[in-house]
This record gives structure tokens, sequence and C-alpha cells, in this order.
């Protein structure tokens, strides 16, 4: 598995460095910072004088760079092997999706700030632009990583199972940890539902269906070596997805994003970007 590992120099940057320690050797390591240079915002001064401040300040963010780079680089887990160090210019969602193309990367590691949630989801945050474009995994890490003994797996259909059998067949974990597969089935009482015991039943049809579905994919994922249960319950996918995630302690969520794309997805959101906002843990995004 090819990984880049995004950072930044804030407290989360830092966390997501430390996640390393939770995932296999990588076949290759890509330790990358980028450097959002300014220009000069003087429409009167003399485009030399801009030109000399602009190389003034990219030669010093450089340097800086390189000093942040050598210090995560000194908190690398001893397995993780020597990395490929690279400092680019530009906006960083933007660099991060080229280069995951360019390298073929397979997953992202990168810190989430947080904007608080009506910023972001209007004007994107490094991490959910990175969501939206790049076209690898994403782990998504807003906070302490303790542990990654206890995952929890969302499912919302047959793409999602067969996306988290191809990344978990990747042998992408250290240890492989114990997997807790969740699918939220909405429920069907609404204000026009005439009859509770109609509804109820209803209810429970899909109840069953649902338990079936994710049982089917976690015998497919023992299979492949892991500690696996599933489990279907009635509710609304983000408060649902909390609870469960509250009630077992995960130490890591492990889901497909699904929803809008574009500018729409970051003005009203999707299922994945409500989580990121709302977890107490890091959120990995399977592509």
């Amino acid at each position: 598995m090819k990984i880049m590992l995004a950072v930044d120099g804030s407290d989360q940057s830092y966390e997501a460095v430390l996640a390393l320690k939770y995932f296999a050797r990588a076949d290759r390591l890509i330790l990358l910072h980028v450097l959002n240079v300014p220009r000069p915002a003087y429409p009167m001064m003399m485009p030399e004088v801009a030109e000399e401040l602009y190389h003034g300040l990219e030669r010093s963010m450089r340097e800086d760079g390189e000093r942040l780079l050598d210090r995560t680089q000194s908190l690398f887990p001893p397995h993780a092997g020597l990395a490929v160090r690279t400092l680019r210019i530009g906006s960083p969602a933007e660099v991060i999706a080229t280069m995951v193309e360019e390298e073929q990367i397979d997953l992202v590691i990168l810190g989430a700030r947080g904007l608080g949630p009506i910023k972001e989801r209007v004007f994107g945050s490094i991490s959910h632009r990175v969501l939206t474009l790049a076209s690898c995994s994403k782990l998504i890490v807003n906070g302490p990583v303790k542990t990654m003994r206890q995952v929890l797996l969302l499912l919302q259909g047959t793409d999602d199972a067969e996306a988290a059998v191809r990344f978990l067949q990747s042998m992408p974990f250290r240890e492989p940890p114990s997997l807790r597969l969740l699918t939220v089935v909405p429920s069907v009482r609404r204000p026009w539902t005439v009859e509770a015991e109609t509804a109820e039943r209803l209810e429970g049809q899909a109840l069953e269906g649902a338990n079936g579905f994710v049982e089917t994919v976690a015998a497919r994922v023992r299979v492949l070596g892991y500690q696996a249960e599933g489990r279907a319950v009635l509710g609304t996918p983000v408060e649902a997805i909390l609870a469960e995630a509250q009630r077992l302690r995960s130490d890591l969520i492990l889901m497909r994003s699904r929803g809008r794309k574009g500018a729409i997805r970051f003005v009203l959101g999707s299922v994945s970007h409500a989580v990121l906002h709302k977890m107490p843990c890091p959120v990995l995004v399977m592509h």
C-alpha cells in the first residue's frame, strides 16, 4: 500500500503522524508539506519589489518546512521505514489531490484542524476538500489516536460492502482490529402513517433484511482474518452512528464517502462530512 502523510505543523497533524503506528509498513511512504505562499497584496507596489518579497517569503517558508519535515520524521514509528520527503508550493488540497494521481497513492493521512461546522461546510477546510478531491482512501485525524483496536465499519449497501472488503483485503492495519459492521435503517414512522402496526411490521422486515446483509458481509470479513460482527439499527444515520461509536468506544470509523459532488456537497454536506464534525475518533473514508 502506498501512503502519503500530509503535515502542516498543527497538533492534529502530529497526531496523524502517530497514526502510522497502527498501519502496516507502506510499500512507499511520502511525507508531504505544502507551502501556500501568499502574494503581496499591495497594488501600488512595483512588480520587481513584489517579486523580491514573494521569493524572500518563499525561502523562509521552505526553511520552516524543512524543519517541520525533520521534526515530523523524528516521530515516525520504527516500522514505518524511510519516507520520500516532498515540499511543494500551491493550494494544499489541490496539491495533495494531484500527488495522489501522480504517485498512485492508496491512502492519504492528514489532520483535521476544524474551522467550525458552518464555515467549514460553506468554504471547505483542507481535510474536507481532500475528502472530495482525492481519488484514494483518506484517514482524517481529528484528535489523539490512542489505539486502533475497535473499528466501526459503516455500510449502506453492496457498493459499501465491496469497497470495505477490497480495503480490508489489502491488510492495511499492522494488527487486525475487531470490527463492528453497522447499517442504519430509516424509520418508516411518519406523520402520515396511519397504522402503527403496519409501520412496526415494515420496520421489522427492513431490520431483518439489513441484519442478514451485514452478517453476510461480516462472514466475508472474518474469512480475511478479522473478528467481525454485524448489527442493523433503526434511526437517522449520523445520530445512530454517533450513538454506536460512543457505546463501543470506537477507535476508528471506517466508511465510504457517498453523497453530492462539488460545490453543492460543500454547502449541504453528506453523511461522511457530518460524521467528521461530530465523531469522537478518527475517520477513514474508503475509496
